[in-house]
């Protein structure tokens, strides 16, 4: 048990994504850990983020009569096509569908199940309506919080690009993301490329690791862009503020599934202006900040052509620049401080509890 701070957080082990010992961990040990949790307290609400975990806590008869709130980050369904490469056989297609059905049987009754159900943004509730038929009123948006105090403006971008070994004569664009395909860096790379062909000062750096790194870096010097990109690898958590701080624009390349976006309102708390492309969550946040932060489409040629007439808008205004990145600062301020974001996840929680008293407890039911 861990106290992280002033909340208490037990963990339960999870060896890998291998089919067997992935529904062991995730169901039977997570279950065996509810029940023994169950022994010391008496919970007044479960809030579940992850399917399996919340099916072997719902198989226990400890649960029973307690009130469940779901927090819908992604459909699970559409997450496992999206990291799945494409059946080579008649065989792995057949299991392919199972597990798509599965996981999709097991996220709607679960769904059904549950009083009420938080979702991060409007695309995230518009598909969960959609694919399972939910009432609307029980699906209710409480967006994503950002750490107002560990993500700020750093008076000293210089010292921070010293220090990590960016030079500071370049225009630094900045992305990080897990390496895979959805998340659009071939396509970003291939924008670097048309960009660079123009403007000999950018330099991309990539933040991140996975299955898609060896990849990214021949498709850098496939494309002669190999000094103007740098791959950092992952990021720790206590270094990521820095990389933030240090950069002058953050590319947000996502093809699809991007239900909100961590990274963008991290980059907002920062001061740093976010080019987006036109997907899910993403369209919502750059909202507050104006259709001239989306790109058109994830088309390299589109990112290409607004990172530059972005970059030109910049040049040699460095007072537009700094009235941009503090508008940027507002708005995470105004939408996306911890503090709204627990007023609005406690309301939630009281109300749902509460009536699921006034209706005697029946969640099995609900």
């Amino acid at each position: 048990m861990d106290i992280i701070q002033g909340v208490r957080e037990w963990r339960f082990g999870f060896p890998s994504f291998n089919l067997r010992p992935f529904l062991k961990s995730t169901f039977f040990d997570c279950r065996h850990l509810f029940c023994h949790l169950q022994e010391k307290f008496s919970f007044n609400i479960l809030n579940f983020h992850q399917p399996y975990t919340a099916l072997g806590v719902l198989s226990s008869r400890e649960a029973r009569g307690i009130p469940r709130v779901y927090t819908c980050h992604s459909l699970s369904f559409e997450e496992f096509a999206s990291r799945s490469s494409s059946p080579q056989n008649m065989k792995d297609w057949v299991w392919y569908r199972l597990q798509l059905f599965g996981r999709k049987l097991t996220e709607k009754a679960l769904l059904g199940k549950s009083n009420r159900i938080i979702v991060l943004s409007e695309y995230t509730r518009e598909k969960i309506l959609r694919e399972y038929g939910i009432t609307e009123s029980k699906a209710e948006i409480i967006p994503g919080a950002v750490s107002l105090t560990r993500f700020r403006i750093s008076e000293n971008k210089s010292a921070i690009r010293r220090r990590l070994g960016i030079p500071e004569d370049c225009f630094v664009l900045l992305t990080i993301r897990n390496l895979v395909s959805r998340m659009g860096l071939e396509n970003l790379i291939l924008a670097l490329k048309l960009a660079a062909e123009k403007r000999k000062d950018i330099l991309l750096t990539v933040g991140g690791e996975g299955p898609l790194a060896e990849k990214l870096l021949d498709m850098a010097r496939d494309a002669g862009v190999d000094d103007f990109v740098r791959f950092a690898g992952f990021i720790p958590e206590e270094e990521l503020p820095s990389y933030y701080q240090m950069a002058d624009l953050f590319v947000l390349p996502t093809k699809e599934l991007e239900g909100f976006g961590m990274v963008t309102v991290e980059a907002l708390a920062s001061g740093l202006p976010v080019l987006g492309t036109p997907v899910g969550g993403t369209k919502e946040i750059l909202a507050h900040l104006g259709p001239e932060f989306l790109f058109a489409d994830s088309n390299p040629v589109s990112m290409a052509d607004l990172i530059l007439e972005t970059i030109e808008r910049w040049d040699g205004d460095p007072k537009n620049y700094n009235e941009i990145s503090q508008n940027c600062r507002h708005i995470a301020e105004r939408n996306y401080s911890w503090e709204a974001h627990i007023d609005r996840l406690e309301d939630l929680f009281h109300r749902t509890a509460n009536s699921a008293r006034s209706l005697g407890r029946n969640t099995d039911h609900a």
